[in-house]
């Protein structure tokens, strides 16, 4: 997977479009850099930025944003309407795909202490960054704003965590910090009634709401008395879904009230959750959800989860492609309701394009005609690694119409976590087939460094012989992954359903290729490393890899012929 970090930084500044500009192009200037929104506001003086990267390009590209918003921006001068205490004010960083959290807090330190020192701008940690229980909240160590800082700033408790605890008139202090991705999602109902969409956002939100003695005459518990305790205080219920905000409105455009809500963890409380239950809420109400809406973009994660959870319910396999769950996502989610859905520009990893330029973006044709032309790659390690991703394709197709067929009702679950399984080998093979390519190159480019000095040759020393394990690595999981191809294969020609048993055997003839192909790979890139010691464990670990692969393949060939012949 693809390393992919999100940095949302908001800047005081939303009205001079020169300045935007100067800091947005600071951004682009880094490389592996992708800008993917710019949202500029009068009122709020403020402009939301959005941009994806791995996690060098993003911490360059978060420097020059906040270096550059030092520069231009001066909060001596600035109004809006927007809560602020600094030009850039705050700088959240997201762990998309391929990085984690714990990514993303160091990430957001190593930032912190550079703005620090090299700017002089306090830096406060917030949400997962935070130091101290009372800075995770960005509201909390926003408030008094810009106005209150240089007061703030004398008080020891509030110490910034980087940088000098001295006022910045020009540049006021940043937030920083590690969160997850926020979803904003906006849920559609059939009435133009408000506040029967603020009702139901009450009992969604993790806040919830006051509690209050119903009214006979209207299923609005908004019209009920409120219920206070003996000091007078209003009675709260908590709402039903922890790390979600919610809020009713009413839609002029399209004559109807929605319920808009955050997410600010959607590993936590589910979209699909949220949105059974406003469904279920709506139904109460004598009102229907239409369909939801997504405001910005959405981590791929999270639609592939709602696709499991619907083909779950509907007692379907979920040992399908990825474009299949995002497709019953969609479609159950009614993400449609509004505007037409478009994956390509609603969903983060493909909105940046990662596959873009790829071998296994071509057609089938293009990459036979790519690997038959006069280039060393992509070669056999591309070749060995597609066609354990084709054994992979295989048999999660067996054993999802294993799943579906009837009589076969007590092998579901089995059959569904085979069916994953391949599913996941199947994309990592995938995965394979262009990174072997570029383990050639990277070989390629090592041995064409310059040698000219004692360091230099150090370099390229290191250089090819860190290339040339790489080169061995990646064939070596290609061939322990089509091994797990064959092992799956074993236990579907036993299990599956013997309709499809040629199916499970070709899987078992092309994954055995796979092994045997990758191996090699490994072994003729092993001529490059004078480490015997490293070398030999390799080649026990090949040997093994294909006295398995073998012994697997010869048992499933006999039974998949004895069954076929029965």
């Amino acid at each position: 997977m693809k390393q992919l970090v999100e940095c949302v930084p908001n800047f005081s500044e939303g009205r001079d479009l020169a300045k935007i500009k100067l800091i947005t192009d600071a951004i682009k200037a880094v490389d592996g850099i992708t800008l993917l929104d710019v949202d500029p506001g009068k009122d709020t003086n403020r402009t939301v930025v959005t941009f994806v990267g791995n996690v060098t390009s993003v911490e360059e590209a978060a420097f020059q944003a906040i270096s550059k918003a030092a520069d231009v921006i001066d909060m001596s001068n600035h109004f809006g309407t927007h809560a602020r205490m600094g030009a850039t004010d705050v700088c959240p960083f997201i762990p998309v795909s391929g990085a984690t959290v714990k990514d993303c807090i160091a990430l957001s330190h190593r930032v912190a202490k550079r703005v620090g020192d090299a700017l002089q701008i306090p830096v406060y940690l917030y949400e997962d960054s935070a130091q101290k229980d009372d800075r995770k909240s960005l509201p909390v160590i926003r408030a008094g704003e810009y106005e209150g800082l240089a007061k703030k700033l004398k008080d020891p408790h509030w110490k910034p965590d980087y940088g000098p605890a001295t006022f910045n008139g020009k540049s006021g202090a940043t937030v920083m910090g590690s969160r997850e991705f926020l979803i904003a999602y906006n849920i559609n109902l059939n009435t133009r009634d408000q506040r029967l969409a603020m009702d139901i956002a009450f009992e969604l939100r993790e806040k919830g709401r006051s509690k209050r003695i119903p009214n006979p005459d209207s299923p609005n518990l908004l019209d009920g008395k409120i219920v206070r305790d003996e000091n007078g205080k209003t009675v709260i219920i908590p709402g039903l879904f922890k790390y979600v905000k919610g809020v009713g409105w009413y839609m002029d455009e399209f004559k109807r009230a929605q319920i808009s809500i955050n997410f600010n963890n959607y590993k936590v409380s589910t979209i699909h959750d949220v949105f059974d239950k406003a469904c279920e809420l709506a139904i109460e109400r004598g009102i229907r959800v239409t369909g939801s809406e997504l405001v910005g973009l959405i981590p791929k994660e999270a639609l592939l989860m709602a696709g499991r959870h619907y083909l779950k319910m509907q007692r379907r396999t979920t040992a399908v492609p990825e474009a299949d769950l995002i497709e019953c996502a969609v479609q159950s989610l009614g993400l449609n309701d509004l505007y037409p859905f478009k994956p390509e520009e609603k969903i983060v990893e493909f909105a940046v394009g990662q596959s873009s330029g790829q071998l296994m973006d071509l057609t089938s044709e293009g990459f036979i005609d790519e690997l038959s032309s006069n280039s060393s790659a992509p070669g056999g390690g591309s070749v060995a690694a597609l066609a354990g991703s084709l054994g992979a394709a295989l048999v999660s197709m067996v054993a999802a119409l294993t799943h579906e067929k009837k009589g076969f009702e007590t092998s579901k679950d089995e059959m569904d976590i085979l069916g994953n399984k391949a599913q996941k080998i199947k994309n990592r093979l995938s995965f394979l087939v262009d990174e072997d390519t570029n383990a050639f190159n990277a070989v390629m480019e090592a041995n064409r460094l310059p040698a000219n000095s004692d360091e230099e040759k150090s370099i390229k020393r290191n250089a090819v012989l860190a290339t040339n394990k790489y080169a061995i690595e990646i064939p070596l999981e290609a061939a322990m992954l089509s091994l797990s191809v064959l092992e799956i294969a074993g236990e579907l020609v036993k299990k599956g359903n013997p309709n499809s048993v040629s199916d499970v055997g070709v899987a078992g003839e092309v994954a055995l290729a796979a092994v045997r192909g990758a191996c090699m790979n490994v072994l003729i890139n092993l001529s490059g490393i004078k480490d015997k010691r490293y070398t030999n464990r390799k080649k026990k670990q090949v040997d093994e890899l294909i006295a398995k692969a073998q012994k697997l393949e010869q048992n499933i060939f006999r039974q998949t012929i004895k069954i076929i012949e029965n």
